[in-house]
């Protein structure tokens, strides 16, 4: 599929909003986003355009988050979530092209690292692994292998554990995170916002 990938503007931020609300089972992505940008908090918002110009077909988010150490100390990185693509073109690599391009550009903007809530047997492909490879893990329970990292600079998590804090933004979405034991539901908004196999 012929695809442009670009950053938003003010003009996309209501077909972005509907990506999100059609891509998932709520608008709570949806709110997301809106909620996100509304606070600045938004590090980088790209959106997918196929080739016959009918505006976003899909999109994806990442902000800040921090990194607090066993001293307290703190480093920021950055968060991939939500990421969606409108039902009528999923499973044609619009999302993974979405999450390269992403990835690529916050490298050339020097961030550290990345990490991302999602489906264990779709993020790997971008050179995600198990947070807990790093000592890091999230500042809630969920099953191993579902919480990812991603060295942006090599290094940069070396000799950093710690526990990762999303943007206060996200509080009102992290509804039911996936049981100890199960994996999420590619497509579902446990997924992390961004999934595995529809993507």
């Amino acid at each position: 599929m012929a695809l442009s990938i670009r950053p938003e503007t003010p003009a996309d931020r209501a077909a972005v909003h509907a990506v999100h609300a059609l891509a998932f089972e709520t608008d709570a992505e949806a709110r997301l986003v809106d909620a996100l940008r509304a606070a600045g908090r938004l590090t980088l918002s790209l959106v997918a355009e196929a080739e016959s110009g009918d505006g976003p077909i899909g999109h994806i988010a990442f902000s800040l988050v921090a990194l607090t150490g066993p001293d307290g100390a703190t480093i920021d990185g950055v968060g991939l979530a939500p990421v969606a693509v409108l039902p009528a073109h999923q499973r044609r690599g619009v999302g993974g092209r979405l999450v390269e391009e992403g990835l690529r550009r916050l490298r050339e903007a020097g961030h550290g690292f990345c990490v991302v809530l999602g489906h264990p047997g779709y993020y790997p492909r971008f050179g995600f692994l198990p947070a807990r490879l790093f000592g890091v893990r999230w500042e809630r329970e969920v099953t191993d292998g579902v919480f990812l990292a991603l060295e942006l600079r090599p290094g940069a998590l070396v000799g950093h554990p710690g526990v990762v804090r999303y943007a206060p933004e996200f509080d009102g979405i992290w509804r039911d995170p996936p049981p100890p034991g199960s994996a999420p539901r590619p497509g579902s908004p446990g997924d992390g916002f961004g999934s595995g196999d529809v993507l």
